[in-house]
């Protein structure tokens, strides 16, 4: 993601001033992080949080796509906030997931009234990616939450609870992203599914995220920059 982004940014007019990966770790001192902008942060659940709190420290507005540490992101939303710092977190930079987000909540919002149909998820991504289920099928997930009223939680096991809605993951290369959120009753099935072809769309999508907050002060999403 890191080298698909720069190579996004650059196409777009912008310099790079500094790239942190786990060499080098030490360059990402206040000063450093003071020349950028805007960073963008992609890393992993383990180191995520570090991450985000050094660049709202430093002030420097940040766009962060890392998935797996979103029991923290409250602190770091709340540290943005006392600070007066930009901060736009997203589980998926892509436009189209962002579109397909808008319309699984409009799916669930049609299937709350009719109590036959269950609701269950597969998400399938490469080998690389440490977090499991995605960040973007707990988006999903609790998207069908807070509108169907007989839904309660979603589960990473196997389950019989019509309250729970279970997510399978696999882990299969080269596949870079499917979503695949499936309402199911003994009458008939009604699936939606996303399939990123490649990495092109979460980075530009962050870059375009990166364009939004850059100047800005607040809390954002990916709403605020699409316009959806």
């Amino acid at each position: 993601m890191g080298k698909t982004i720069e190579a996004i940014a650059l196409q777009r007019g912008h310099d790079i001033v500094l790239k942190i990966d786990v060499g080098n770790m030490a360059d990402m001192t206040e000063a450093s992080l003071r020349r950028a902008d805007v960073a963008i942060e992609f890393t992993s659940p383990h180191s995520a949080f570090d991450n985000v709190m050094k660049c709202l420290s430093a002030g420097t507005p940040l766009v962060c796509g890392s998935t797996g540490w979103l029991d923290k992101l409250s602190i770091a939303e709340q540290y943005c906030r006392e600070h007066n710092g930009s901060f736009l977190y997203a589980s998926n930079f892509s436009i189209g997931v962002n579109i397909f987000f808008e319309i699984n909540k409009r799916l669930a919002e049609l299937m709350n009234p009719h109590p036959g149909y269950t609701v269950g998820m597969v998400e399938i991504h490469h080998t690389q990616k440490l977090d499991a289920p995605s960040g973007t099928a707990v988006t999903l997930a609790e998207q069908i939450i807070e509108r169907v009223d007989r839904t309660a939680n979603w589960t990473y096991q196997p389950t019989t609870d019509p309250t729970l809605i279970p997510i399978v993951s696999k882990r299969i290369d080269p596949a870079p992203g499917i979503h695949t959120v499936t309402w199911t009753s003994d009458i008939d099935t009604i699936e939606i599914t996303h399939t990123a072809h490649n990495r092109q769309g979460f980075a530009t999508g962050a870059v375009l995220a990166a364009e939004f907050v850059s100047g800005k002060k607040g809390i954002f999403s990916m709403k605020n920059v699409l316009g959806l």
